[in-house]
């Protein structure tokens, strides 16, 4: 699974055989913790992020959403940049 970007100790990942994967989707790792995200909502649809990493990634995505969802329909692998 490509990383996408780094930021903050959070890693974004993103699997790109979506017929296998549902609905379009990144995955966020941070130490321990691991969580899925809806691209289209930026809601955490799974896992166990904490609230205040939680947050930054969804600050993240809604600054990178298109390009995420861009990613997703064409399965074309680019590195995005973390948040300053």
């Amino acid at each position: 699974m490509p990383v996408i970007a780094r930021f903050y100790g959070i890693i974004i990942k993103m699997y790109f055989s979506q017929s296998e994967h549902g609905i379009p989707h990144f995955h966020a790792v941070y130490g321990e913790f691991n969580a899925v995200f809806d691209i289209e909502t930026l809601e955490m649809i799974e896992g166990d992020l904490p609230s205040r990493a939680q947050k930054l990634v969804i600050e993240w995505a809604a600054l990178y959403q298109q390009e995420l969802l861009k990613m997703w329909q064409s399965s074309e692998y680019k590195r995005l940049p973390g948040l300053e």
